[in-house]
């Protein structure tokens, strides 16, 4: 029987500590719900890495807007690699696009090497390459051990069959991640139809940027029956 697990994005201490508590399988952390998730407060990581004990992936994206970075945000990307391998964390979580679209091998390889041996997910910047399958080729060709996409989609229910078809075509190179308003209600669906074993939601129901208890656990229970 296929193990399901699930991540919950997390914007906030309180998020994290409620993912954990309510059956969350991995923590995405990162600050700036507004602009999609950007780099998170190193301080505030510490503290969350020192209080959880289920894996903690750390978004890398030194600002909102595309994901096309020149030199200088690249080198502050690479430098808080180095400086968040120091909280000993578990994973990181980044994607870097060129002007046309597709994935930056140079820079996407680069930051995979400095991440080792902690393993990096590409996020969402995926949704945004102008080739989708070429794109998991190239993905997996960086190194990367998970995608969370949305299926190029506005979210995840729209994206459910290119999800089906990435999955497929993945061939357990790599996890595929559904992720992109993905929420109890539509989780099942999802699960059988598109096969994919990991799963990605903030668990936010409200205005607030934190996580919902009640979803969280509904989340688990719906991918667990």
């Amino acid at each position: 029987m296929k193990k399901y697990q699930l991540e919950i994005a997390c914007f906030n201490l309180q998020s994290a500590l409620i993912a954990e508590a309510n059956g969350a399988d991995r923590i995405e952390f990162c600050d700036r719900m507004d602009e999609g998730g950007t780099t998170p407060d190193f301080e505030i990581t510490k503290t969350a890495k020192e209080k959880l004990s289920i894996p903690l992936y750390v978004m890398i994206r030194p600002r909102g807007g595309s994901f096309v970075y020149d030199e200088v945000e690249f080198n502050q990307m690479k430098a808080d690699i180095l400086k968040f391998k120091k909280l000993k964390i578990d994973g990181f979580v980044f994607g870097i696009l060129t002007k046309d679209g597709s994935i930056d091998h140079e820079k996407n390889t680069a930051l995979v090497a400095l991440a080792h041996p902690i393993p990096c997910t590409f996020h969402r910047a995926f949704d945004l390459a102008s080739s989708v399958f070429r794109a998991l080729e190239e993905v997996i060709d960086c190194g990367f051990k998970t995608i969370l996409t949305s299926g190029q989609e506005a979210n995840v229910v729209e994206g459910i069959d290119t999800l089906t078809q990435l999955v497929e075509k993945a061939n357990n190179r790599i996890i595929m991640m559904p992720g992109g308003g993905l929420r109890s209600t539509n989780i099942k669906s999802l699960k059988e139809k598109t096969k994919a074993v990991f799963y990605h939601s903030s668990a936010i129901v409200d205005s607030s940027e934190t996580a919902n208890a009640k979803e969280v656990k509904m989340l688990k229970m719906k991918l667990t029956i």
